[in-house]
C-alpha cells in the first residue's frame, strides 16, 4: 500500500481471527520495526511473544485477576483495604499508575473515545456490567493469536519509552501493511507477575504495556476511529 494508506487505515482491532501468523510473517515484522531509530542507536528495549497455549496460559492469569481486583475495588472500604492486602490480584505494575483518571482536557478525549466505542458495541454507559465484560477482553487479548509484551530498561529513562513508541509504530504500521491487525494496550502493562512465569524477562526491564496481534474480522468495532485534533489544537503558535 501507499504509506497515506497504511497509517489511514491503522487502527485499533478489537476483534481477531483464529487464523494463526506465520512465524516468518511476525519474524519479518519485528524485524522491519527493528530499523526504526532510537536514542544514539541503544535500542533499550525487548520483546516477549506469546502464542498459542502459552497465550491461552496468560490470558487466563490475567483475566482471571481483572476480575477479583474488580470485585476487591467494589467492596466497602475496610473490605477493600483488606482485599488490597492479601489478595495476589492487585496490580504489580512496573510503571504506577498504569490507568487512572487523566488531567484536564485529556480525560475528556478520553471520555469521547470511550463513549464512541460503547456506542459502537451497544453498551450503555451506565450498563457497569457490560463494560467490565468488554474491559476484561483486554486481558485474552481480543482472542488475538499473538499477543506481545513490551519492556524497557529504566536506566534510559524517558528517551527508553520514546524509542520504544517509535518501535511500536513502525510494527503497527507494518502489520497493517501485511493485512493483519493490531491493538496496543495500556491494560497489559497492570500485571507482571504471569509473564514472569513464562518468559526469562531480564529483572532490569520494566514491563509498559502490550499488543494484540492477528488478522482482524470484518466486525463492526473494527471500524470504529476516534477523532483526532486538528492541526490548530497541535501546533503550538510563534510568541
Amino acid at each position: 500500500m501507499e504509506f497515506n494508506d497504511i497509517v489511514q487505515q491503522r487502527r485499533s482491532i478489537r476483534n481477531f481471527k483464529p487464523d494463526p501468523v506465520a512465524q516468518e510473517t511476525l519474524d519479518a515484522l519485528l524485524s522491519q520495526a527493528l530499523e526504526s531509530p532510537s536514542s544514539s542507536n541503544s535500542q533499550p528495549f525487548k520483546v516477549a511473544i506469546a502464542q498459542g497455549e502459552i497465550a491461552k496460559q496468560i490470558g487466563a492469569e490475567l483475566t482471571d485477576k481483572y476480575w477479583r481486583s474488580t470485585e476487591i475495588q467494589r467492596k466497602p472500604l475496610i473490605q477493600k483495604l483488606i482485599g488490597f492486602l492479601t489478595s495476589d490480584s492487585m496490580p504489580d505494575s512496573d510503571f504506577k499508575p498504569i490507568l487512572g483518571k487523566y488531567p484536564g482536557i485529556f480525560q475528556k478525549r478520553r471520555v469521547a473515545t470511550g463513549m464512541g466505542l460503547y456506542e459502537v458495541l451497544g453498551i450503555d454507559r451506565k450498563d457497569t456490567k457490560a463494560r467490565d465484560e468488554h474491559m476484561a477482553k483486554n486481558f485474552h487479548f481480543f482472542d488475538a493469536p499473538v499477543a506481545l509484551f513490551f519492556f524497557v530498561d529504566p536506566r534510559m529513562t524517558h528517551t527508553a519509552l520514546v524509542d520504544l513508541g517509535i518501535f511500536m509504530q513502525s510494527l503497527m504500521l507494518g502489520a497493517t501493511n501485511e493485512g493483519l491487525g493490531t491493538c496496543a494496550m495500556g491494560a497489559l502493562g497492570i500485571w507482571r507477575k504471569p509473564l514472569d512465569k513464562h518468559f526469562n524477562i531480564p529483572t532490569e526491564y520494566k514491563l509498559v504495556c502490550g499488543m494484540a496481534l492477528g488478522y482482524p474480522t470484518d466486525a463492526k468495532v473494527n471500524q470504529y476511529r476516534p477523532e483526532k485534533i486538528s492541526l490548530q489544537e497541535l501546533i503550538i503558535p510563534e510568541a
